[in-house]
């Protein structure tokens, strides 16, 4: 990816300038799911039938916060849409372009886009929604250049909402960019357990040295989800199975 511009970066069409907090940036979390050669992807799309299962997952498990950040007498890993407090995802240029229209941006989240011409993507987005520069950004999307401008960008006073965590949810190369990062903590994996056609492929073994596979407990525990008919799923004559790895530190 090339090195965007400083004059676009840190902007989305609708932050403007803002002042960013001084805490650190938040620790990363990946999610996707992939065939077992690490496949995810062909002709920018899923190889692999919808499953509407894993589908749901995904959009519990990104709308969810963590239950370390909920306030006294709120309900521990409550899901979060109308309220001050939301999970982010971040995704590549093709992968907000692969959502169609009626459901971008993904509700209950705060969406940030990652692409290579930050001030013209930020024009498109404002010519197609006619949004005017004071709108909430939580119902547009942020615009940023890489990974750890859209990371600084979460920590502006401008969004509105306090940014619980930030999954990385694609494409490849966002992944890719996402791994470099130290913040980077966690990927939850979800393991298609047969192989398709796929072009598109996850670039790190996660059964490597450098990750852990957590326990059905700790998932569970991670994710908020109840599993109550276990981690491994079938669906359309497709079996799957949710797991969460850790970088080991």
């Amino acid at each position: 990816m090339s090195k965007p511009n400083p004059s676009s970066t840190a902007l989305s069409s609708n932050l403007g300038t803002s002042t960013l907090n001084t805490m650190p940036p938040k620790s990363l979390t990946l999610i996707l799911a992939a065939t077992p050669s690490l496949g995810v992807g062909k002709s920018g799309g899923l190889p692999w039938p919808q499953l509407k299962k894993e589908m749901g997952y995904f959009a519990r498990v990104t709308k969810r916060t963590s239950p370390t950040s909920i306030s006294e007498g709120d309900a521990a890993g409550q899901i979060v849409e109308k309220g001050r407090r939301m999970n982010a995802v971040i995704m590549g240029r093709k992968t907000w372009d692969s959502i169609p229209e009626r459901f971008r941006p993904l509700a209950g989240r705060v969406n940030v886009v990652i692409t290579r011409d930050t001030s013209a993507f930020a024009k498109t987005l404002k010519n197609a929604q006619g949004q005017e520069e004071s709108a909430d950004s939580v119902q547009s999307p942020l615009v940023a250049g890489s990974i750890s401008d859209a990371l600084q960008q979460l920590q502006s006073d401008k969004i509105g909402v306090e940014v619980d965590r930030v999954m990385v949810i694609g494409g490849a190369s966002i992944y890719e960019q996402a791994l470099k990062l130290k913040e980077a903590k966690h990927v939850l994996l979800t393991k298609i357990q047969k192989e398709y056609d796929c072009d598109t492929f996850f670039s790190e073994d996660l059964e490597g040295k450098n990750w852990r596979k957590a326990s059905p407990e700790e998932l569970k525990e991670f994710t908020g989800e109840d599993f109550e008919n276990g981690i491994e799923v079938e669906e359309k004559d497709v079996r799957f199975e949710f797991c969460l790895y850790n970088r080991v530190e």
